[in-house]
């Protein structure tokens, strides 16, 4: 008889205990553990794995709002001298022969203003502009910023066009879905998907490069290049740019240049005629494990300051060697590609706040952006600045700019950095914006050469091809 009273108050007790857990743990208002409530801010991922991104997983309506504003652009280049050995024997110099590349761009403007890539309209004698509904339009170069890679173009259409309007490229989230939209191959108007896999890369192993691109997984093949990285509002984040792959064709990685670098240059080209280049005036790096080791760093994240350019708005600041800058207004630099792509986005006369380390101690100073004084020589790796009149004096010359760095581990950095450049492609040259417009004229696959004077004072000739 006590061994069955034993069990009942046994089993009382647990129906007790069972109940009060459910009360407290399920039925509490204070601590709600499931909710099925519509307007909640988590999100789950689906059985069937269907694409979510925050409560709207459907592309189709970006899809719609951006494809008829990406067109398909055709660059006809002419080059007058021969390309072969057959052109040299059978045709000399004489006439020229037309070559055809292709891209996309992107309309920005109901008049016809168009973004796109600048190695795909460099070196163009025609630009031809094909619309999603297959109108076509001849095309203008408004300006171009090689070093960024982004170029403006103008068609003048009979009617508003469809465009798409710029996002904010800061507000991009790693995980974020987009979509590349563009002309891959020649296939007019296709659309991928994929999501944002890093921000602020730069392809630089050496990491000195002023490039700071958005990394996609969305499938990007040769001829999406100027097309649009949109996210799933049809919002413009990026201008799709390059691809790395061993074949050429896409392997899982594509990079775009970000929305707000893109506006600011083509905003500058409309009104100023050129880019506006605002820089802090530092050299320096990101921060790696030797450097915190022999500096005593307390951090291995940001951009430390080897050098700081003389008169520059980073010197007046008080900024100084080897200080460590964690943040600029809003945005954590955690390697130098963050500061260059945000300060991309700013003009001489812009005033930021800049966060850094000195000796372990935090400390925000504002800095006025001064204007960049040197040029970074596309493909070469030389960056030239302008000339002092007492160092132009010093050689026996009134003209020329300076080679202020060697960017390229091919290049004898002892022997040329500090020599005066005279002439690019046998004109005179002053100053680096003179430099510029050279090499912008240019066409694609022509010879560069430099003249300058060396050490001794004698004049040397470098040809890239």
């Amino acid at each position: 008889m006590k061994k069955i009273a034993s069990l009942l108050f046994v089993s009382i007790l647990g129906g007790i205990l069972t109940l009060g857990s459910y009360k407290i743990f399920f039925d509490d208002e204070n601590n709600p553990v499931i909710t099925q409530d519509s307007t909640s801010q988590h999100s789950f991922i689906p059985v069937s794995n269907a694409p979510a991104y925050g409560t709207n997983a459907d592309f189709t309506a970006a899809a719609e709002k951006t494809v008829h504003a990406v067109v398909h652009v055709k660059n006809v280049a002419v080059f007058k001298g021969p390309r072969s050995m057959w052109d040299l024997y059978n045709n000399g110099t004489a006439g020229g022969r037309a070559v055809q590349g292709a891209g996309s761009g992107v309309i920005i403007t109901p008049d016809g203003y168009i973004v796109t890539n600048n190695h795909v309209v460099d070196g163009a004698s025609e630009i031809e502009v094909t619309l999603n509904n297959n109108e076509t339009y001849k095309a203008e170069v408004i300006g171009a910023d090689p070093i960024s890679d982004i170029a403006l173009i103008k068609v003048d259409a009979n009617e508003d066009l469809e465009y798409i309007p710029f996002g904010n490229s800061d507000n991009v989230k790693l995980g974020e879905w987009v979509l590349a939209v563009g002309n891959p191959f020649n296939l007019k108007s296709t659309v991928t998907a994929g999501i944002i896999s890093a921000k602020a890369r730069n392809l630089d192993p050496y990491d000195r490069s002023p490039q700071s691109f958005i990394q996609t997984d969305a499938a990007i093949n040769p001829g999406n290049s100027g097309g649009a990285l949109v996210n799933i509002n049809g919002e413009l984040i990026g201008i799709n740019t390059a691809i790395t792959s061993p074949s050429g064709s896409y392997i899982g990685y594509a990079f775009a240049v970000p929305s707000n670098n893109a506006r600011k240059i083509v905003e500058d080209i409309m009104e100023y005629g050129n880019v506006q280049q605002g820089i802090l005036g530092i050299r320096g790096g990101s921060v790696d494990p030797q450097t915190m080791s022999e500096l005593n760093l307390k951090t291995s994240q940001g951009v430390l300051v080897g050098d700081v350019t003389s008169g520059s708005g980073a010197e007046q600041a008080g900024i100084r060697q080897n200080d460590v800058i964690r943040q600029i207004d809003n945005v954590k630099i955690n390697k130098f590609s963050d500061l260059t792509g945000y300060i991309n986005t700013k003009r001489p006369g812009d005033q930021v706040m800049v966060k850094l380390d000195r000796d372990g101690q935090s400390k925000e100073v504002r800095v006025t952006l001064s204007k960049r004084d040197s040029y970074q020589i596309p493909s070469i790796g030389l960056e030239v600045a302008n000339a002092t009149s007492k160092e132009l004096k010093s050689i026996g010359t009134s003209y020329g700019v300076k080679i202020n760095n060697t960017l390229n581990e091919n290049l004898p950095k002892e022997e040329l950095v500090g020599t005066i450049i005279t002439e690019i492609n046998n004109e005179s040259v002053s100053n680096i914006r003179e430099v510029e417009d050279i090499l912008e004229k240019r066409r694609s696959g022509d010879p560069i050469v430099i003249t300058y004077i060396d050490r001794s004072g004698s004049k040397q000739r470098m040809i890239w091809r």
